[in-house]
């Protein structure tokens, strides 16, 4: 990274380090029985070690790292909270995606080095819908403090990625910001105040620009990321991955942000 983008990434670490730990002491007793009562219908009974979760592979990130993408998946699963990980997307789904740049090349990205790992919350739940659930039994202030989180983390991934793309030494260094798991941020889906605060905080003059370096794809659990993209190249004959990623990214951009 240069000075620039290095020393904004750097403050944008401490700030989400400080919003997580806040978050925590604030709702954390409230948001643990919530989210045992959540899982109980279909997830086996596991230990809630931190309710809220900051990725600290984000620490290892040096001046030295090259970023290719920052990648947005959902919000921790059961993986992520526990306090020998405390890591976004190292479950299953995280290891198909370091699967699939591992065997892709032509991305140029290796995934737990060369990507900027963040979520739309980073509130815990075992599975993405539980967060209905948790939501719904919620306090008044813990209801809204959740949905605050996701405005908080699109405005400052937003700004995270401009700056990125601003300070960059050249335009084929700008990075992409991949959103995966783009079916809950359709309209009523769980995501979609982090989809409309996204939007909101790239819609000025200044920032338009870099919207075009934003892609939106289906998740990487269940293989459906794979699956979605092989569909696609077998209907449009695009045999190079990695345009026709970009091409399925701004296609499926399109449909949930209507631009």
């Amino acid at each position: 990274m240069t000075i620039e983008q290095y020393s904004y990434f750097d403050t944008f670490r401490r700030e989400l380090k400080n919003y997580c730990q806040e978050f925590s002491e604030k709702f954390g007793r409230e948001l643990i029985p919530l989210q045992k009562n959540a899982s109980k219908k279909d997830t086996h009974d596991y230990p809630i070690e931190n309710p809220v979760v900051y990725n600290t592979a984000l620490d290892e990130i040096t001046r030295e790292t090259e970023i290719k993408k920052i990648i947005i998946g959902d919000n921790p699963g059961k993986n992520e909270q526990l306090s020998c990980n405390k890591k976004y997307l190292v479950g299953q789904a995280g290891k198909i995606a370091a699967g699939f740049f591992q065997k892709n090349k032509e991305f140029n990205t290796d995934f737990r080095k060369n990507a900027i790992i963040l979520n739309k919350t980073p509130v815990h739940s075992a599975k993405t819908n539980h967060l209905k659930e948790i939501i719904k039994n919620s306090s008044t202030e813990l209801k809204a403090g959740i949905y605050e989180s996701m405005e908080w983390m699109a405005e400052k991934t937003a700004s995270l990625h401009k700056n990125l793309c601003l300070n960059s030494c050249n335009k084929n260094d700008e990075p992409e910001l991949w959103l995966v798991g783009y079916s809950e941020l359709k309209q009523k889906g769980i995501f979609e105040l982090y989809r409309q605060a996204l939007l909101k905080n790239y819609t000025n003059q200044d920032s338009s620009q870099y919207w075009n370096n934003v892609f939106v794809f289906q998740h990487f659990s269940m293989n459906r990321f794979s699956v979605d993209l092989k569909n696609f190249q077998e209907e449009t004959k695009i045999f190079q991955k990695n345009i026709a990623a970009q091409t399925l990214g701004i296609l499926h951009r399109k449909e949930i942000f209507g631009m």
